[in-house]
């Protein structure tokens, strides 16, 4: 974590220098501070940070790109005539075990348009979710398994 605030702090460094503060210049300043304290590696104490950080941006991409799809299929199930969804509630059997792993889980699905967390079972093991578009529960099941929990333990943990 150390790394990361260094790098946000030599992103800042580089926008000051550089004369503005933007989006633009943070961005440039974050990829150039990153490539600084990858070559600086060896001087500083070891991290997970360099292993961490793409599989971030990955997860931030994979995030995104189901919000455009999950968006997407929402607004078009609304503007035509015809309703495509077939609501349902999945359980969804949990890899994650501690309060953080399945906090996060519960809200990126909930945040994802056509989907939304309701509860969690005694035993903290199953998490029960509601979908629009319940084709197969096996389907919606697997996708939140292999889509966002995978992504999200191998980013936390």
């Amino acid at each position: 974590m150390k790394h990361f605030f260094f790098n946000v702090f030599l992103a800042l460094v580089w926008a000051l220098a550089s004369g503005r503060i933007s989006l633009l210049s943070l961005t440039i300043g974050f990829v150039l501070g990153y490539g600084v304290l990858w070559f600086a590696q060896p001087l500083m104490e070891p991290s997970r940070y360099f292993q961490k950080l793409p599989i971030a941006i990955r997860f931030l991409g994979f995030f995104i790109w189901q919000l455009l799809l999950s968006n997407l299929r929402v607004a078009y199930d609304v503007i035509t005539p015809h309703l495509y969804m077939r609501p349902g509630i999945v359980a969804v059997p949990l890899d994650a075990t501690t309060d953080r792993e399945i906090t996060l889980l519960a809200n990126l699905i909930t945040l994802t348009p056509g989907t939304l967390s309701l509860d969690l079972s005694e035993d903290r093991r199953t998490l029960y979710v509601h979908a629009m578009f319940v084709d197969s529960p096996d389907s919606v099941r697997d996708s939140i398994k292999n889509g966002f929990e995978r992504r999200l333990l191998e980013l936390i943990r």
